[in-house]
């Protein structure tokens, strides 16, 4: 496990990047021209940043990101 402190500002910045990155690869994740493998690639990758994410967002935005249902459409 590893800490780290934050000032408001980073927080913000922290926040910013990492709901930029969720709306990427939520981009990528609704490509169908998209490789299955590069797609589930994306999807792991997804689920690791929106845990991140969820450690500090309020619940309110945490929905918006919230994935849900939508894994069904990456086959295996």
């Amino acid at each position: 496990m590893l800490g780290m402190l934050f000032n408001e500002k980073e927080c913000k910045e922290l926040d910013y990047v990492l709901r930029k990155e969720l709306d990427e690869m939520l981009l990528d994740l609704s490509d169908q021209r998209l490789d299955q493998n590069i797609r589930h690639a994306i999807a792991n990758r997804y689920k690791t940043v929106f845990r991140m994410y969820a450690r500090f967002a309020p619940q309110k935005e945490l929905s918006k990101y919230a994935w849900g249902g939508r894994s069904s459409q990456i086959k295996h």
